[in-house]
């Protein structure tokens, strides 16, 4: 689906039907017979109203495995869940720097995992725009920190501005040319659809400022 000001459409394929048919059948062929479920990530991200200015957006990562798992280290590790933990941060809504960071990290494989649970106190002051993985991994990445509280965090940056969309966009508004500016200057060249040369920030451009 895509959205334009007139509404949301159906996006049509880019090869048509017919290679899509096609291919459809081939992955079948390649992928129909599974063995048994090995493991399962989920990964869950939500956005809530805090105060007038302020939102919440929680974060959640679980790691299950369906059976005993032997280590390289020689120990072995029983099924069920190995990494549950979840991060929130108090976002502001209107520059979207981060003002405050809660980690919880209730399963662990290792009680050694826990020593990172702070982390990502480093990351508060950080504003979510461009450049922000770049901060984060410098500021808490590789043995500074979790490798699984890293890959949470970099899902729930992006998870963060759909957010604030929401949030901003529960009343009518008149337009604030300013933060109208602020927001192109975090999407352009994020991706094809905002690349400086578009149609569609030329079109957001005059938006801004029709004169």
């Amino acid at each position: 689906m895509v959205f334009f000001e007139e509404g949301w459409y159906e996006a049509a394929p880019p090869f048509g039907a017919t290679f899509f048919e096609e291919n459809e059948q081939k992955m079948q062929a390649n992928w129909i017979s599974k063995g048994k479920k090995l493991h399962t990530r989920h990964i869950d991200v939500a956005t809530y109203h805090y105060d007038e200015q302020r939102i919440v957006v929680e974060g959640t990562l679980k790691d299950d495995r369906f059976q005993e798992y032997h280590a390289i280290t020689g120990s072995t590790l029983p099924s069920g869940v190995v990494h549950r933990m979840t991060i929130r941060l108090l976002v502001n809504g209107f520059s979207l720097e981060i003002e405050d960071v809660d980690v919880e990290m209730p399963t662990v494989p290792e009680k050694a995992c826990l020593e990172t649970i702070g982390c990502l106190n480093a990351i508060k002051g950080l504003t979510i725009t461009k450049g922000f993985t770049a901060k984060v991994k410098k500021l808490a990445g590789g043995k500074r920190g979790c490798t699984h509280l890293m890959e949470l965090l970099l899902v729930m940056a992006p998870t963060a501005f759909q957010g604030l969309l929401a949030y901003r966009g529960q009343k009518p508004a008149n337009v604030d040319p300013e933060r109208a500016r602020n927001v192109l200057k975090s999407l352009v060249d994020t991706c094809y659809t905002w690349s400086e040369e578009g149609p569609f920030v030329e079109r957001f451009k005059r938006y801004i400022d029709p004169a």
